[in-house]
């Protein structure tokens, strides 16, 4: 995993079968790709496990890295090659390539509280999950696999269709930290997905559906319609003066692709941000929404005019503007 492997090396070419070798270079151009695999005993869990499908590595306690499926095939052969066995052990058998692979670190008993397991449930072996384990885990974590064909700009809706599937749990032996995007595969900061994660949970608690929207700018934190009125939220994993401009940026990037005009927008962070950054927020007609240790969350609502003078540009888009 530390290391792509050149798969168009005369070692691993003369084992691959022309239908592996044409998946392989379909997905892996550069002849260079990341593998992981599962032995015999993981032929029945594996079926199912296709392109697309989310892996999630771990190890040492928490979720290490996160990658997307690319190729998958058996091929005990090619797996001998990658990963000889040792003296009397069992070799691989299924073999799948690795399009996007991404840092994390995600604890363990955040992932059982994911999956409703106990919190000390740890995860030894090779796991495929399906439905509603699989759907949590993805919009719990905030990871969008980046599999298929981009979205259309009249594809793009407040729903997120059915997410793809988490393919396996498994142990990954590698050190690497950072932060989490790549240009497929998307996985929000922890941080910042917990905040989501926990002001969901507060909406829920009061009747109200959280969603997201994919669009050109790319993918809202939350977007929410309160009593007919469309709202976008953007999250960030810190109050600081930097993720406030950042959170500003982005909800006028996504407010003109909102499914329905947004009717307010809405900047979530984990603290109270300075009183000038709230007024950079008000400036703009964008209220401030924050944890508070008495309330849950705290709403600061942008003046009422001030959201008023701005709703007509959120609303409107590049072509609109031009066209005017």
């Amino acid at each position: 995993m530390d290391r792509p492997v050149d798969f168009a090396d005369p070692r691993y070419d003369s084992v691959l079968t022309a239908e592996q070798r044409e998946q392989l270079w379909s997905l892996h151009p550069d002849g260079r790709a990341k593998f992981w695999g599962a032995t015999p005993a993981h032929d029945r869990k594996f079926k199912d496990v296709a392109r697309g499908d989310v892996v999630l590595f771990t190890g040492q306690g928490q979720v290490r890295a996160i990658g997307e499926v690319g190729a998958v095939f058996r091929n005990r052969a090619l797996a001998d090659l990658l990963w000889p066995p040792r003296s009397g052990e069992a070799g691989w058998h299924t073999v799948y390539s690795l399009t996007d692979v991404v840092p994390a670190d995600i604890p363990y008993e955040e992932l059982n509280t994911s999956l409703g397991y106990r919190p000390a449930h740890n995860f030894p072996g090779q796991m495929v999950l399906h439905g509603d384990k699989a759907r949590s885990v993805l919009e719990d974590f905030m990871i969008t696999p980046g599999a298929g064909e981009p979205l259309l700009p009249q594809q793009f809706t407040a729903e997120v269709s059915d997410p793809v599937r988490i393919a396996a749990l498994e142990e990954l032996r590698t050190h690497r930290t950072g932060y989490r995007r790549s240009p497929r595969l998307i996985v929000v900061d922890r941080r910042e997905a917990r905040l989501v994660r926990e002001y969901r949970r507060h909406l829920t608690a009061r009747g109200v559906t959280a969603t997201r929207f994919y669009c050109p700018s790319g993918i809202s934190d939350m977007y929410v319609v309160t009593d007919g009125e469309p709202e976008v939220i953007e999250a960030k994993s810190t109050a600081g003066h930097r993720h406030v401009r950042q959170a500003l940026a982005q909800l006028l990037d996504y407010a003109p692709h909102s499914p329905s005009p947004a009717g307010r927008l809405s900047a979530l962070f984990p603290e109270l941000p300075d009183h000038g950054d709230v007024g950079l927020l008000h400036r703009y007609g964008i209220d401030c929404v924050h944890r508070d240790p008495a309330q849950g969350f705290r709403r600061l609502p942008a003046p009422g005019d001030r959201r008023e003078l701005m709703r007509g540009l959120w609303s409107t888009t590049p072509a609109t503007a031009s066209a005017g």
